[in-house]
């Protein structure tokens, strides 16, 4: 009796295992042909500062070469004479130049937030063109600018 059971599960576990073999391969087609998620996505963010004169450089730490450890006549880090498209991922950047520095965002839609205390100095907000139009902002007087004390959405 014991071997008439064991031979009728045989072609039930062979079904169970070419299901499973099944859905393992269906489930790798449909993973690799989805979208990343929203925060890996990678976006061309273009940086503008041909307004800046005269020319210098500037960066976005961490996705762009430094100004600070070269040699100006070798420097490898972006011209303020030329536009610059960046790939960049939804977070927290800055842009920084000798003079002027500020935090930008980019959101899970692909589009650039900042302060609106910079509206006099920089555009975009709100599209994919971060324009940096002033070398220095200051003294801009005014209030302090409650976008500083955002708090990420971790925390």
């Amino acid at each position: 009796m014991s071997i008439n059971v064991v031979t009728n599960y045989r072609p039930l576990s062979r079904c169970v295992i070419i299901i499973s073999l099944l859905t393992l391969v269906f489930s790798q087609w449909s993973l690799a042909g989805d979208r990343p998620a929203a925060h890996l996505q990678e976006y061309q963010i273009t940086i503008d500062a041909t307004k800046l004169v005269p020319m210098s450089w500037w960066q976005v730490p961490g996705i762009t070469p430094s100004i600070w450890n070269s040699d100006p006549e070798s420097l490898d880090a972006p011209k303020t004479s030329e536009r610059r498209d960046l790939s960049l991922r939804p977070g927290k950047y800055k842009f920084i130049s000798f003079t002027f520095d500020f935090p930008f965002t980019i959101g899970m839609n692909g589009t650039i937030d900042y302060s609106r205390a910079l509206d006099q100095c920089v555009q975009g907000r709100g599209t994919q063109t971060l324009v940096v139009l002033c070398k220095r902002t200051y003294p801009h007087g005014g209030q302090p600018d409650p976008y500083y004390d955002q708090k990420s959405n971790n925390g």
